[in-house]
């Protein structure tokens, strides 16, 4: 048997042997799945009784043997269970010692198991492995001991840390896998080519699962089985950013979330108004009226696209943008209530003040990560050289490069260990300037102590332009603190130069 390499996705840090992936711990989702793997297995084995009776006396009417076929396979965490599926082949001496993995034409096949491969139907005793909690519905497809044995054991740590299942992304993709094996080397092929591209994409579930993949699976699954579509091609972004993965992560979750800003800015809104006037919803027109708005803000903020926007790197303009969702709903819903409600009547004074709340709100929920990190920053300032257990960061530059890194250090995965103090700088008329929430404290003279006082542990050395000389000024200040040094290149200029020598190349 070939050995089987290490799949080429696996990313180590330098000097660190242990695979790039860590595993998420989330135990109320994978309660959550458990049941429904219970449920729906017990609904569907119970609902498809007859034609799993129907099945069993065809496959004894078939040809001699057993109904179930029952395989050694590799489960969770490294346990071997036995698979159950219907007998698709002869129970004969040459299906036994053939290969594990089957291939065109194999003549162990029976006639009526040609038919139960096709349509898939051989898999559903695996229903019971599922109630039995050795399978789940949705997981990485069971592997047979024999290869599952040979896998490099990063891929057994991450692939193996979750209930193998019926159906998967690797399933779906490969789901006419017998026909692409021919000829006698086919297990050289599925070792070579098809294996490894398979433990890719279980890897890739591992690392993306979640309640709407699971969903987008099975939906690609049932799709595929049509016989119209069964040899259609699909893509595999499909299976991990597929139809209800895009419609609860993009649009259902922020929904929820506009109505709960909606129902906050109707209700902090009637408070303030009734400070002056007396005004009574009722609490059933309350939840109507913020279930009808939040509804509409979502709909007009899918027109505009917002629905795509990434919050945590978005840029401002955006405000723009859902002020415009927020002005429309506004005059529809004075429009509803001055040419179709009569009671209750709204003022046009508090739809305006319901619809300023809901933009502060609206606002605050989609740049709370960048409202939360210069809240950080600013706390750190105050506390001085008080211990915190943030990272702290001195920038040394206030230029486009220094601006650059405060973006990339706010917008990064580790932004809540980092703390960016400041910045420090020659220019006089950058003094207290504020970049991104980051305050100029100094100039460079002004680095020993800015480093004594805050207890910075890493200076990022950003500076473009200079001399040589006040480089090397800067630099030695920096080596006095004691503190790290990570030098930012300038970006700007390398990509100036590629640019210039692709402009060069094709004129000459």
């Amino acid at each position: 048997m070939p050995e089987l390499s290490a799949p080429q996705s696996y990313e180590n840090i330098e000097g660190d042997s242990r695979p790039s992936f860590t595993l998420r711990r989330r135990p109320v989702l994978s309660a959550l799945k458990r049941a429904g793997d219970i449920f729906i297995s017990a609904l569907i084995l119970v609902l498809t009784s007859p034609v799993l009776l129907y099945i069993a006396l065809r496959i004894k009417r078939d040809s001699p043997g057993p109904v179930f076929f029952k395989g050694d396979r590799m489960g969770r965490f490294g346990e071997p269970f036995k698979i159950l599926k219907f007998r698709t082949m002869y129970e004969d001496d040459h299906s036994h010692n053939g290969a594990p993995v089957t291939a065109k034409g194999d003549d162990r096949i029976t006639p009526f198991g040609k038919y139960l491969r096709e349509t898939k139907l051989n898999e559903l005793p695996q229903f019971l492995n599922v109630l039995k909690g050795e399978m789940s519905i949705v997981g990485p497809r069971p592997e047979d001991l024999k290869i599952a044995q040979d896998w490099p054991e990063e891929v057994k740590a991450e692939v193996l840390s979750v209930r193998p299942g019926i159906t998967s992304p690797a399933a779906v993709i490969y789901r006419d896998e017998e026909n692409l094996l021919q000829g006698s080397g086919f297990m050289d092929d599925y070792l070579k080519t098809i294996l490894p591209n398979k433990i890719r994409l279980d890897q890739l579930y591992v690392r993306n699962s979640s309640i709407f993949t699971d969903l987008d699976v099975v939906a690609m699954t049932v799709i595929t089985l049509l016989p119209l579509l069964r040899r259609t091609t699909l893509d595999q972004r499909w299976l991990f950013g597929g139809p209800f993965y895009l419609f609860f992560r993009r649009n259902f979750s922020w929904f929820l979330i506009d109505m709960f800003v909606t129902a906050f800015a109707v209700g902090i809104s009637g408070v303030v108004w009734r400070l002056s006037a007396i005004i009574n919803l009722g609490w059933q027109n309350y939840l109507l009226m913020s279930i009808a708005i939040a509804f509409f803000v979502s709909l007009i903020n899918i027109l505009l696209g917002l629905n795509r926007v990434n919050w945590r790197s978005a840029s401002p303009i955006y405000v723009v943008d859902l002020a415009i969702s927020i002005s429309i709903t506004m005059l529809v819903l004075y429009g509803v209530t001055r040419l179709w409600l009569t009671e209750p009547w709204l003022p046009f004074s508090l739809i305006w003040l319901i619809g300023i709340t809901m933009m502060v709100g609206l606002v605050l929920v989609r740049y709370r990560d960048r409202l939360f990190t210069g809240l950080a920053n600013r706390w750190l300032l105050l506390r001085g050289n008080k211990s915190s257990s943030a990272e702290r960061i001195l920038i040394v530059g206030a230029g486009s490069l220094a601006e650059m890194t405060i973006w990339l250090l706010q917008r990064s995965a580790y932004s809540s260990i980092f703390g960016i103090i400041g910045m420090v700088d020659d220019d006089a008329r950058k003094r207290n300037m504020e970049t991104y929430g980051v305050r100029v404290l100094g100039t460079t003279e002004d680095i020993p102590t800015i480093v004594k006082k805050y207890q910075v542990g890493l200076i990022f050395f950003a500076i473009a332009n200079g001399s040589e000389q006040d480089r090397e000024r800067i630099t030695q200040l920096c080596e006095a603190t004691g503190a790290k040094i990570a030098v930012i290149p300038d970006l700007v200029k390398v990509l100036e130069r590629s640019i210039k020598k692709i402009t060069t190349q094709e004129s000459s």
